[in-house]
């Protein structure tokens, strides 16, 4: 879902992404994809972008290949959907802003099964 926000010469649009679960078929997380990326595409250079949401992926705690996007302060171990994400971001030039600052322990994770 998308949402073009006007507020005097600013123009940001917000875009909502959910990437499908792990464990699904690679072709439907392929589909995703290129329909974000036909979003990005369709933005204009002036305006503002803002992704937010959930990639269903762990960008690890190593910046190494992604220092341009990567802000070094990620948790864990990079998985493929992690690398997906950072490949999109490197792509079109945006920024994880979720690894740029510092957090305390117990705001790395979101969520924590209490199963496992």
């Amino acid at each position: 879902m998308t949402i073009k926000l006007v507020v005097d010469e600013c123009t940001l649009n917000v875009v909502s992404a959910y990437v499908p679960q792990v464990g699904l078929e690679e072709e439907i997380k392929r589909r995703f994809w290129e329909g974000l990326d036909d979003i990005v595409r369709s933005i204009l250079p002036s305006e503002r972008l803002f992704i937010g949401g959930d990639f269903n992926g762990h960008i690890g705690s190593s910046a190494v290949g992604y220092t341009e996007v990567h802000g070094d302060f990620g948790v864990g171990e990079r998985n493929g959907g992690g690398t997906s994400l950072l490949d999109f971001a490197k792509a079109f030039d945006l920024v994880i802003a979720n690894s740029s600052l510092p957090k305390r322990d117990e705001h790395l994770v979101t969520y924590k099964s209490s199963v496992a």
